[in-house]
């Protein structure tokens, strides 16, 4: 029987190692938080309430499937909130939550910093592209 050597685990350093308690969650935040529909989502609801089809008009490029589960999500993490109006048709609306409305700031933050560094990135990624096919 071949016995494996057990490699001890490295500290965590960075912004890991002031992660107290449950990493997964900490994480697994990050991913929703970091997620292209969630941010263009939030920043969308940041002007107001919006029904499922404005909402899905204003972020080009968005399926419903995709808006659905975005929104379900969301709304499950407390960062929006779902108001059913009792109506013919029936009304559904869309708003952020405080806790919601307080990731406002770093989703701009990001989204501003995408437009001022989408031409330097696209020049960047012709640049590895080119190196790489030849």
């Amino acid at each position: 029987m071949r016995r494996t050597k057990q490699v001890p685990a490295r500290p965590a350093v960075g912004p890991c190692a002031r992660w107290a308690g449950d990493p997964e969650i900490i994480r697994e935040i990050m991913d929703r938080i970091g997620d292209k529909w969630t941010m263009l989502t939030v920043s969308t609801l940041s002007d107001g309430p919006l029904r499922y089809t404005d909402l899905h008009r204003a972020i080009p490029g968005i399926s419903q499937r995709m808006l659905t589960l975005t929104l379900r999500q969301l709304t499950r993490d407390g960062l929006i909130g779902r108001t059913s109006y009792p109506e013919v048709p029936p009304r559904v609306e869309y708003t952020l939550t405080p806790l919601g409305d307080s990731l406002v700031g770093a989703v701009q933050v990001m989204a501003n910093w995408s437009v001022d560094n989408h031409e330097t990135i696209r020049a960047n990624r012709e640049d590895y592209d080119l190196a790489e096919s030849g």
